[in-house]
């Protein structure tokens, strides 16, 4: 394993004078090293060199969703849902990776791999550099001249953000880390960990400063910037981390009552982006929820929703987002995906072939998925269950209208077939299955969080790889949308006991998706199904489980099966029984195919004995062993169940005494 991971937190960033030239920087340049080693930067005396610095931290925003090291197979975000309730690795025919037992592969020192496999150490890397251009701008713009008071506020507003907001991830990722603050003068080689609820406390009294300092987006000529919503949004996350409920409750306010947001109800956009690649296979009746998830209409001035997007749409910005290659099914395996009559199920042709035919084009409708992450068997139904209902009016889950696609309603293509034309069928007649591997080749799946118009493949006639995204296409992605202040304004009134207010939070956003069910009251389970519903593939959802966990020990509160859990031990139990953890591993566990009799010894093409499995331990991951052994003369702190914990070992209780220290060598 790489040691080299804590250079970018403790050096001088050395950048030249103009944004253009740090955003093509090489990839060596963000590589990090130890925490130990120290690189002198160059001083920022002009606001070119705050400007580029920030415009790292935008940039890296991107990042943490998709990265261009590894883009054909790879998106970090996908981690975040794999150790969650909502999603799998789908490669089971390569032997499952990493994926097939964490209980046994997560460990300090291997299974963090940057792969296909999984990207915890890439977020832990990823992390600590938005920290560090963060930390730049602190640290040097009161040597900036010329710098009014105000614009000083802003800039130094913007990277309390964005390092904020790496910590806050963080935090409910790795839960205690090493707190830095700013750009280090002297080689450090003695950090000690700061314990989480100190960091997250000192984020929430720089994201207060930050709400005051930032503008507005009404108030900016530009988007993609952070504005003040975008720090409302994220100081309200913190304040539930820290069970400030009322005051979580009181920001959300401010979003939805006083900040000209609203809802998105009615669709909008161009009408050249409200469609599949070709809508004689698989048409899109106009509908909100389609338009709200093009890509070019997440930053439109006219979508009320946005808080923040993140912009991916110029050269220097652009990081391809091969959504329906990584998220969709293998449908065109066709040595495991058979016709009744023993043929290949879907076919691939490119519009210049003979047997190209537009209402068989699978290929630009759907993407040429590979089934590399797949949706839970849960999340794919039992999910979208209210009130003892599939609500399969719900706009998220309405294949009608073409937002979402079951498996049946994809139709075979191959012409040497007698069932050329009619809907994939998971069983023949006689009851034998068609499908060699049903994780990796036959799931349904949500089009609409998925499609991205391929425009490089649009342009070529020979095409026959339209993984959604391709260079050249549009996938700006969203940070905060309004929706999610309903939901953490939810979460914050059931806290307090308002579960009735809580649910009419939960329905505003329900009422938008045309849903045939509403809830007259809710628990915590029916407000994370419906962040499950509505935000897939946009909040981190590791994230946002383990801080509800950490949420419903301090609150009391139980969760949907009646279980309460203790401030003292959610997250120190090991084991992998049904009963006990966190609720992060009762979700996961109950809703996914850990630990369960199904999801045990399963075979697929050369591999055997795949088991999914993961421990109770697991809801935080393990601090990575370079980051330890690189700090040589300080002990940073292991997580429970993981080799080289020792509760023994010194950590700041706060983040004061942290930042007090970070000067000191010896």
């Amino acid at each position: 394993m790489n040691t080299n991971i804590f250079k970018n937190i403790a050096m001088g960033l050395a950048v030249v004078a103009g944004t253009s030239a740090v955003l093509s920087c090489s990839r060596d340049f963000l590589d990090p090293d130890p925490l130990s080693m120290y690189e002198p930067g160059k001083t920022f005396t002009t606001e070119s060199g705050l400007q580029a610095a920030l415009a790292m931290a935008d940039r890296h925003l991107c990042n943490n969703y998709t990265y261009y090291n590894n883009k054909n197979l790879s998106v970090p975000i996908a981690t975040e849902y794999m150790m969650s309730d909502l999603m799998l690795y789908g490669k089971t025919d390569q032997g499952g990776g990493f994926w097939d037992d964490i209980n046994k592969k997560l460990t300090p020192s291997s299974g963090m791999q940057e792969n296909d496999n999984n990207y915890m150490m890439f977020y832990w890397n990823q992390g600590y550099t938005g920290i560090k251009y963060a930390n730049t701008i602190l640290s040097y713009i009161d040597g900036v001249a010329g710098l009014s008071e105000q614009k000083k506020n802003e800039y130094k507003g913007r990277a309390l953000f964005h390092r904020a907001y790496r910590y806050y991830n963080l935090c409910w990722q790795f839960g205690d880390v090493p707190l830095v603050t700013k750009i280090l003068e002297v080689p450090k080689q003695n950090y000690k960990s700061t314990k989480r609820d100190a960091i997250l406390r000192m984020c929430v009294s720089d994201m207060e400063k930050a709400v005051e300092w930032v503008p507005s987006q009404k108030e900016m000529s530009t988007v993609g910037m952070v504005n003040k919503e975008a720090c409302r949004m994220l100081l309200a996350k913190l304040y539930l981390s820290i069970g400030e409920w009322k005051k979580a409750e009181q920001q959300c306010d401010e979003l939805i009552n006083n900040s000209g947001l609203a809802l998105m109800k009615e669709p909008f956009g161009s009408a050249d982006d409200a469609n599949s690649g070709e809508p004689e296979t698989w048409n899109i009746t106009r509908n909100v929820i389609w338009d709200l998830h093009r890509p070019v209409n997440k930053y439109r001035a006219d979508n009320t929703e946005t808080i923040l997007a993140m912009l991916n749409v110029t050269d220097q910005r652009h990081v391809d987002y091969l959504t329906m290659r990584i998220f969709g099914p293998s449908w065109n395996d066709n040595a495991r995906l058979k016709t009744p009559d023993g043929k290949g199920a879907g076919m691939n042709w490119a519009r210049n072939n003979a047997k190209y035919r537009k209402d068989h084009d699978l290929l630009r409708a759907f993407g040429r998925g590979i089934g590399v992450f797949r949706p839970s068997s849960w999340s794919q139904h039992g999910m979208w269950i209210v009130n003892g209902v599939e609500d399969n009016q719900d706009l998220r889950h309405n294949s009608e209208v073409g937002n979402w696609v079951h498996m049946t309603d994809l139709k075979y293509n191959n012409q040497e077939s007698e069932y050329d034309g009619k809907p994939f069928q998971l069983y023949d007649d006689n009851g034998k299955i068609l499908c060699e591997d049903t994780i990796r080749c036959w799931f349904d799946f949500p089009l609409y969080k998925i499609y991205i118009k391929d425009a490089s493949a649009e342009a070529n006639i020979g095409a026959t790889q339209f993984n959604g995204c391709t260079k050249g296409s549009d996938g700006t992605l969203y940070l905060y949308r309004l929706a999610e202040a309903y939901l953490v304004r939810a979460e914050a009134k059931l806290y307090q006991g308002d579960a009735a207010g809580a649910a009419d939070d939960v329905n505003e956003i329900r009422k938008r998706a045309h849903c045939s069910q509403l809830y007259s009251t809710v628990n915590i389970g029916d407000i994370m199904n419906e962040r499950a519903r509505e935000l897939y593939l946009e909040e981190w959802r590791n994230v946002e489980l383990t801080r509800v966990s950490y949420d419903l020990a301090l609150s009391g509160k139980p969760d949907e099966w009646g279980n309460t859990y203790d401030v003292n031990t959610w997250d120190k139990q090991e084991g992998t029984e049904l009963t006990g953890g966190s609720y992060w591993y009762q979700r996961c566990v109950r809703y996914s195919f850990y630990n369960q009799p199904y999801g045990q010894n399963i075979k697929s093409g050369k591999a055997t004995n795949i088991c999914y499995t993961m421990n109770k331990n697991n809801v935080f991951w393990p601090i990575p062993e370079g980051a330890i052994t690189a700090n040589r003369y300080g002990h940073l702190a292991q997580n429970y169940g993981y080799a080289g914990y020792d509760p023994s070992v010194s950590e700041w209780d706060n983040w004061q005494d942290a930042v007090a220290d970070e000067d000191k060598t010896e």
